[in-house]
């Protein structure tokens, strides 16, 4: 069946039936191109939800942030840390609120579309797509890294590796979403119980003057043995930081799958935000603690590093390095879950081509799974440099950060006595916080890996050509995110 044929209302945002330029509902054949895009709902409860927020997350506590080291040291990172930690939780109590007033697939795109238009809503799509689609390229490149470090299977880091991984974890995505979810939990809860069991072999070995042993840069402004590169070394460490709870956001995109997900997903979202917060806490302090920042500023490694001062392997070392191989699988099989739904969410609202949101018997986006994937299978094996695909996807990141807590300024400004089962504490206040802070690390991407964010620009400007020349005057008016933002406008228009 072809597009045209498949979906009769189509066009821009769409206005009250009989609105001129505006075809009229179709009830059956709406019905029909729906029915070819479900999901299964109320697959997932507070716990599942929980667990994939942490699932997003946990492979940072494992790896990466200690970078963040060489840029700003303990003092710079630990500043870094607490302001991301503070625009984290910023950002998912608002999105709480959002996720509660428009419990579907899209997400950010959908709380967007609401709040600034389809214009709106395709640039944080596309921003958090470009996010859960690099993002897993990058982790698989770590997964194999690791595996070679292990020494396991005999394997080497390499394309047979990566594919493997694609091929597996999807296959179990395509499986069915509650099966996913419940295998995300196991191996997110033997990543989380190793972290703490680093931390308590760590502490054993915690001294206070291991925190500051980096040389100072006595010509950078303000610097100190807390700040050895200055007070803009702050600014540069805010990448970093952000890798404590990079991908939590992500939660939203749940909610078709969701049991009671206006009640559900602001519990969820706000457990998972407070484990990642003490997480971040635990790992951060411990690790620089045990064997100095100095020492791990620049290892793949750190956790097993801080646990082998001497450089010879411990029954404990050996135990966290392979627990952090189910820390990176457990956010490279969630941020697989992610990419799908944002990808089936933009497709079935016409921004992206329509037939990419087809489902299979068991619900699941098949094309969504498969086309990213191959797409993250062929950036991996063709280049292997996980590090720049991971900034790529941290820009796209804060673009939608930003964008996503606009959307909450804009709507509790515009739409002050809309339905809101769940309310954000501090209302504007706290998404306000959100979004200086997101522009704020938008900006720092730029201090810290320049040719990554100009390969995001000109991925962000291919989608924007696209959706400004054909998708924008092709969205689909029956898909839930467009019939909300559509009931927005007439509600508006009667009230003129």
């Amino acid at each position: 069946m072809s597009e045209q044929s498949e979906s009769p209302t189509r066009g821009g945002a769409p206005g009250p039936p009989g609105t001129p330029g505006i075809p009229a509902p179709r009830p059956d054949q709406d019905a029909a191109y729906l029915e070819r895009r479900a999901l299964r709902r109320g697959s997932a409860g507070p716990l599942l939800l929980t667990g994939l927020g942490v699932a997003y997350v946990v492979s940072g506590d494992y790896s990466g942030w200690n970078a963040g080291l060489a840029e700003g040291g303990f003092g710079g990172l630990a500043v870094a840390a607490v302001l991301m930690g503070l625009m984290y939780t910023c950002m998912v109590f608002a999105l709480a609120e959002l996720s509660a007033i428009l419990p579907t697939a899209g997400g950010g795109y959908g709380f967007a579309r609401r709040a600034l238009g389809p214009w709106g809503g395709f640039l944080t799509g596309t921003a958090i797509l470009i996010e859960y689609v690099l993002a897993p390229a990058a982790i698989v490149c770590f997964i194999g890294d690791y595996i070679e470090s292990l020494g396991l299977f005999g394997l080497e880091s390499g394309w047979p590796v990566y594919l493997v991984c694609f091929a597996l974890f999807i296959g179990v995505h395509l499986w069915g979403v509650g099966e996913a979810l419940r295998f995300s939990l196991v191996v997110t809860a033997v990543a989380v119980a190793a972290l703490l069991v680093f931390v308590l072999g760590a502490l054993t070995e915690f001294h206070t003057s291991a925190l500051n042993d980096i040389p100072v840069d006595h010509d950078a402004f303000g610097a100190g043995s807390w700040l050895p590169f200055g007070l803009l070394g702050i600014w540069a460490a805010f990448p970093f930081g952000m890798w404590f709870f990079l991908g939590v956001e992500g939660v939203p995109l749940a909610a078709e799958e969701t049991r009671d997900p206006a009640r559900t997903l602001p519990k969820a979202m706000a457990w998972s935000m407070g484990i990642l917060l003490l997480l971040a806490l635990l790992t951060f302090v411990s690790a620089t603690g045990a064997r100095g920042s100095a020492a791990i500023q620049d290892v793949g490694n750190p956790l097993v590093e801080a646990l082998q001062p001497d450089g010879k392997a411990t029954v404990l070392s050996r135990v966290v390095n392979y627990a952090g191989l189910a820390g990176l699988v457990a956010s490279f099989f969630s941020l697989i879950f992610a990419g799908s739904r944002q990808l089936f969410a933009l497709s079935r609202a016409g921004y992206l081509p329509r037939f990419l949101s087809l489902t299979s018997r068991r619900k699941s986006p098949y094309l969504g799974l498969l086309l990213p994937g191959a797409l993250g299978f062929a950036l991996a094996a063709s280049s292997g440099d996980g590090a720049t695909m991971l900034n790529i996807a941290v820009f796209g990141a804060t673009i939608s950060y930003a964008l996503m807590s606009l959307s909450h300024i804009v709507l509790r400004k515009r739409e002050p006595h809309l339905d809101r089962p769940y309310r954000t504490p501090g209302g504007v206040l706290t998404s306000s916080v959100a979004l200086i802070l997101a522009l704020a690390a938008l900006v720092a991407t730029f201090l810290v890996d320049k040719q990554a964010a100009l390969i995001a620009l000109a991925v962000y400007a291919v989608a924007i050509a696209y959706f400004a020349l054909y998708s924008r005057h092709r969205l689909v008016a029956a898909a839930p995110e467009e019939e909300f933002a559509a009931l927005a406008k007439a509600e508006e228009e009667l009230k003129d």
